[in-house]
């Protein structure tokens, strides 16, 4: 696969609809892995950012899932689920955004803001004020998921890495970059006030959910499956929660058709009762 020098589209928008043609065909089958972003850079001889725009945006149109440690596969599922990062932008063309969020990690999260956020920055957008909840599981205590499918050696495996602790990363790594750069609009008088506030508790979750400015809410399954990651550096199996794999339903303010104002009420309602009753703050 090359590209076309007489191709009026961008580099970026070529590999899109060469990726998506050979999903869409079945060439790459429901969940193969795609090439390396350092093979399809060679592949097409083009930027690494370029590679990384056109995966974003086959990930959005929900026919590819990173899957953190171990690459870029085809969805299972090539049908469009609900995409939540273009109703994330537009939550942050509101003056007060609030969003709430409960899950595993927060890495879709972390996906989905970053591009409002550099928006914020190039002054394409202007709210007043932005005000995070992430309400996660503390990965520092024992959970069900993730966990090895095969028992490890306890006496080799003593203080090495667990499935357990490669989670923990994964959210230190994901609610840290929300904060940082959430908190740095502020810094910069970008924002009026920007906040974001990390608390856990010991539930492991199965499903995800998503309460934007109070008006719109989006909420997901966790599948359970077997999955294999990097753990001490050697692919592992293990039960995992996969996330990024999940499809999103939508609840919407002043939308009755399957109730959705109602259960937008009820979701914040379940949100705020797990903030005030079982969330700790989390402490790094």
């Amino acid at each position: 696969m090359s590209l076309d020098p007489d191709d009026p589209r961008p580099p970026y928008a070529q590999i899109i609809n060469a990726l998506r043609a050979a999903i869409l065909t079945k060439t790459l089958a429901p969940g193969e892995k795609l090439p390396s972003q350092n093979d399809l850079t060679k592949r097409y001889k083009v930027s690494r950012a370029t590679v990384q725009r056109a995966l974003r945006d086959l990930q959005d149109e929900g026919l590819i899932v990173a899957r953190q440690g171990s690459g870029v596969f085809v969805r299972s599922r090539t049908e469009r689920p609900m995409g939540l990062r273009p109703h994330i932008e537009q939550a942050f063309a509101a003056e007060e955004v609030t969003i709430d969020f409960a899950g595993f990690s927060g890495e879709t999260l972390h996906s989905a803001i970053r591009e409002p956020i550099d928006k914020i920055r190039s002054g394409r957008l202007r709210p007043q004020s932005i005000n995070v909840r992430i309400l996660v599981p503390d990965t520092r205590k024992p959970q069900v998921i993730p966990a090895p499918i095969d028992a490890p050696d306890t006496e080799a495996a003593e203080g090495a890495e667990t499935p357990l602790k490669r989670a923990h990363k994964i959210m230190l790594r994901n609610a840290g970059a929300i904060v940082d750069a959430v908190n740095e609009l502020e810094t910069l008088g970008l924002v009026e006030q920007a906040r974001v506030s990390v608390r856990v508790h010991n539930i492991t979750p199965s499903f995800k959910l998503y309460v934007l400015n109070r008006r719109e809410a989006f909420f997901g399954f966790y599948p359970i499956a077997p999955n294999t990651v990097p753990v001490n550096g050697k692919p592992t199996k293990i039960l995992d929660i996969l996330g990024l794999d999940s499809v999103l339903f939508s609840y919407a303010d002043g939308d009755d058709r399957g109730h959705g104002s109602q259960w937008l009420e009820q979701g914040q309602l379940w949100f705020d009762s797990m903030w005030d009753n079982l969330g700790e703050d989390f402490q790094p």
